[in-house]
């Protein structure tokens, strides 16, 4: 297998986890409690919540895929791409989570690609 299909596989499984726990925190419209118990009991509770809990799931498939990667990869070719869950995750946020942007957040966005291809390619 195309050991950068386990990159790809480690980027998707990785923003799907961070993008399904904001969805459901923000349906849930979660408020944390005050004091460390109860805050630790209600995070137990989110934790059993069908979304959150395969956000956790699809965590750990990315850590699986990220794990074959490194069987077939330098870490230092390998890392940069990890670089772009960031960029990938403001542009899913902003078109389906409503998340605001600003330019600065594009330019940021268009540094992070530009950095990625320069440290894989040079």
């Amino acid at each position: 297998m195309n050991p950068y299909l386990y990159i790809a596989g480690t980027l998707f499984f990785t923003i799907y986890g961070q993008l399904i726990l904001k969805w459901r925190l923000n349906t849930l419209q979660v408020i944390l409690p005050e004091g460390v118990l109860n805050k630790v009991v209600y995070l137990t509770k989110l934790v059993f919540d069908p979304y959150i809990l395969s956000g956790f799931i699809g965590a750990f498939v990315a850590s699986l895929f990220w794990m074959a990667a490194m069987t077939k990869l330098e870490i230092t070719t390998a890392y940069p791409f990890m670089s772009l869950a960031p960029a990938l995750v403001f542009i899913i946020g902003v078109l389906f989570l409503g998340e605001t942007f600003s330019v600065g957040k594009i330019i940021g966005l268009v540094l992070i690609i530009i950095g990625t291809v320069v440290t894989v390619k040079y």
